[in-house]
């Protein structure tokens, strides 16, 4: 009550309000950029994949 009182969030609404922002980001990177079907061979072009994935999303925001 007393955190309510000076304008802060219990730790359970933060950390569910964190938790949600990072689903969404999540979900669109699979849904609209590509990164739930990755179709790339090896363990060292995965990362470029995704961080590709992620500049796109950045770019389109």
């Amino acid at each position: 009550m007393a955190q309510r009182g000076i304008g802060q969030l219990p730790p359970q609404a933060r950390r569910y309000r964190e938790c949600s922002t990072v689903e969404r980001v999540n979900g669109r990177l699979e849904d609209e950029f590509g990164v739930r079907p990755v179709r790339v061979r090896g363990h060292a072009k995965l990362p470029w994949h995704l961080m590709f994935g992620i500049v796109a999303l950045t770019v389109d925001q």
